[in-house]
């Protein structure tokens, strides 16, 4: 692969990485505005939470089909542009149905960039498949937490309108097209020099798999079957840990900040501590997944974020205000599962073909398993007045999430799993 591609690839990677949340946490940022001037009401705003793991959940499914048709570079491409095109459509739509619409494209796009990020960092970088992983986790933290952090006040300088300052993301997703097309064009050449992505990235491509252009097209001869993935342990193992760390995500985003609140935090300050706990996955996302690519297995760093996390929601229960920083940054470092199972996403394949089907079935299963948790946090907390039994449901889930991460990480593929059974 020519050296100018590889810069693009690169470059294509991170800015896509940026795109896949700022769609969720600025809509976060704005959700009382945006309920406000579109007359929605308090059930369809809650029910907004789990919009975005659903349309994971039913989009990623498509990811591997397409990718095998078009390409994975292709797809994310679109995938981007459709996120742009979502996010400049949404503010405008002029009520809930159309807004929701508009979600759900942008939504899709990330769904499918969801997906097939493990795949093309296999594909172009076997031998470097921690170091890119971590790289793009880590723009995806900062992407996360910037629109967290900026929107209001980026709103605030457009003249308060909420509508523009949803908008402005679309100009952020439409930039991060535009290194994949140079990329798409350059049809002749071949990801990783003509070899099949392996995790060691020595292993020659399988006879009848044909020839690999830029794009990361497979063409020519018929393709590898594809794996009876659901006969894999580990699959399901990887699944139900990515849908795990996802519920713990997703209750932290939605819900940390008002924990604080409840407990005496000025709303200020917590906000910067949920700032705090998401920014926390810049740094931890870049060195985690090198970490577990120099392990034989992952397991070890699965029980030691575990830790992390269930001090942080021991802290939550007992002592909010007082330790109120300990919990964020021991929160922050939690959920840093994240990078951790897209690592695991690419290693527990051997090829870039094995690696889509199993980011396919692990995100789009996990994010299913994800939905109904910050729904029902919510429901304990109206119901019981307080937060003793909402911290007492995050530490059961961790102790499971726990449980199959190791199993997860064990050295093992899916092919030999599939193979044998």
């Amino acid at each position: 692969m020519r050296a100018w591609t590889t810069r693009l690839v690169v470059l294509g990677i991170m800015l896509s990485a940026l795109n896949l949340r700022p769609a969720i946490t600025s809509l976060g940022a704005l959700l009382e505005e945006v309920r406000d001037g579109l007359g929605m009401s308090g059930s369809v705003a809650g029910l907004l939470t789990s919009v975005p793991p659903l349309c994971f959940a039913v989009f990623g499914v498509m990811a591997p089909r397409l990718a095998r048709r078009f390409g994975p570079a292709a797809v994310v491409c679109a995938g981007t542009a459709a996120i742009a095109a979502g996010l400049a459509i949404r503010p405008y739509t002029g009520g809930t149905p159309g807004f929701l619409a508009a979600s759900a494209l942008a939504l899709m796009g990330i769904a499918v960039s969801n997906v097939l990020m493990p795949v093309i960092v296999k594909r172009w970088f076997p031998d470097r498949v921690g170091s890119m992983t971590g790289a793009y986790s880590m723009a995806l933290a900062l992407g996360t937490s910037t629109a967290a952090a900026v929107t209001v006040p980026v709103t605030d300088a457009l003249g308060g309108d909420w509508r523009s300052g949803l908008a402005v993301w679309a100009a952020l997703a439409a930039a991060a097209v535009l290194p994949w097309l140079p990329v798409l064009r350059d049809r002749g050449t071949t990801p990783g020099g003509g070899r099949e992505a392996s995790p060691g990235g020595d292993r020659e491509a399988s006879p009848g798999t044909g020839r690999t252009d830029a794009a990361g097209t497979v063409r020519g001869e018929a393709q590898v079957p594809a794996l009876r993935i659901t006969r894999s342990r580990t699959a399901w193992a990887l699944a139900v840990f990515f849908g795990l760390q996802a519920t713990a995500a997703y209750i932290t985003m939605g819900w940390m900040a008002q924990i604080f609140r409840d407990a005496g935090v000025a709303a200020g300050t917590a906000g910067l501590l949920l700032a705090v706990t998401m920014v926390m996955g810049v740094p931890l996302a870049f060195v985690i997944p090198r970490l577990a690519t120099r392990l034989p297995q992952q397991g070890p760093i699965v029980l030691a974020l575990g830790v992390c996390g269930l001090a942080g929601y021991a802290g939550l229960y007992f002592a909010p205000a007082a330790g109120a920083w300990a919990w964020a940054l021991l929160l922050g470092v939690s959920n840093c599962a994240f990078p951790l199972a897209l690592t695991m996403v690419g290693m527990r394949a051997r090829s870039g073909a094995g690696v889509a089907q199993l980011s396919a079935f692990a995100q789009s299963t996990g994010y299913l398993l994800s939905i109904p948790g910050p729904l029902l946090v919510g429901v304990l907390y109206q119901h019981s007045g307080g937060w003793g039994l909402p911290i007492a449901l995050m530490v059961a889930l961790m102790i499971p999430q726990m449980a199959v991460g190791w199993l997860a990480g064990r050295d093992r593929t899916v092919e030999e799993e599939a193979a044998a059974r």
